[in-house]
């Protein structure tokens, strides 16, 4: 099954996919033999239907330059972006991270994918939120916290009409297969759009309440989206997925729209417990 959104727009919305790993780097946007990596190649291809352009790097230095030429900014990242990366790749100066920042707040989309999250780490205890967080994840919404092992999960659609989502048609529930992030710091402002539920996932890592998974907020004038999923091949090319990812690319670049009124206080209330009572 094929879910294509397509963006409807005067030019093709134009996206940046960074992939840079200055720590853990993911199956899916590894590089082999100068090839693109999966994710790469996916989203590409999901571009060529959906009437979105995707220009791909591993190069920190393009925040140094003009993102003027940008509707979107994605990343798929970990770590401390301005640190060495095995594979050598440049990193990203403190000045670019900040430019990133200040292109987001004053109007830029921003999508983050699974170890987005797991990027510029808050100083601090790691299994405590704290009261001032990086300005990254501030940005972002989450800050990842620890995993458990990979494993079908339960996920709750809070609103079928989201972009994207409404394409597939599905009930209000669904069960993947992921590796599946825990969270801290969450922004009070989230529009929660998928929950992730705990109940019966296995591992000391969710015993805690159902948080969210995936999500939206305003950052600025910028709009901000992310989703845990993507940590596996297969994930990639399941129309969930793709339905899901293409939504939030035409949401956060301007080209669809939805109500992203805060609801995380009513939909996952005690999403900022990092262990059960």
């Amino acid at each position: 099954m094929r879910v294509a959104v397509r963006v409807q727009q005067s030019r093709p919305l134009r996206v940046l996919y960074f992939t840079r790993s200055a720590a853990f780097e993911h199956s899916v946007v590894r590089r082999q033999g100068g090839r693109l990596s999966h994710s790469e190649r996916v989203l590409t291809e999901m571009g060529r239907r959906g009437g979105f352009e995707v220009e791909c790097t591993k190069d920190g230095r393009v925040f140094e330059g003009n993102l003027d030429g940008y509707d979107v900014i994605a990343f798929y990242t970990s770590g401390n972006l301005m640190a060495p990366a095995r594979d050598g790749s440049p990193p990203m100066s403190a000045r670019g991270k900040q430019r990133l920042l200040e292109a987001i707040a004053a109007g830029k989309g921003f999508v983050g994918f699974h170890s987005a999250a797991d990027t510029f780490h808050s100083k601090g205890k790691p299994d405590e939120n704290q009261a001032e967080v990086d300005p990254y994840i501030a940005m972002l919404g989450g800050e990842s916290l620890v995993h458990g092992p990979e494993q079908e999960a339960a996920l709750f659609m809070v609103n079928r009409k989201f972009p994207g989502v409404s394409e597939l048609g599905m009930a209000e529930g669904i069960s993947f297969t992921d590796h599946w992030y825990t969270f801290k710091n969450y922004a009070r402002d989230l529009y929660v759009v998928v929950v992730q539920e705990t109940r019966y996932l296995r591992g000391e890592a969710y015993r805690r309440p159902d948080f969210p998974c995936t999500w939206a907020r305003r950052h600025g004038q910028g709009r901000v989206f992310y989703t845990s999923l993507g940590h596996r091949e297969d994930v990639w090319t399941d129309p969930f997925f793709q339905a899901i990812v293409a939504g939030g690319l035409a949401w956060a670049g301007g080209r669809a729209e939805a109500e992203v009124r805060p609801n995380i206080e009513e939909v996952t209330p005690h999403a900022w417990r990092l262990k059960a009572d």
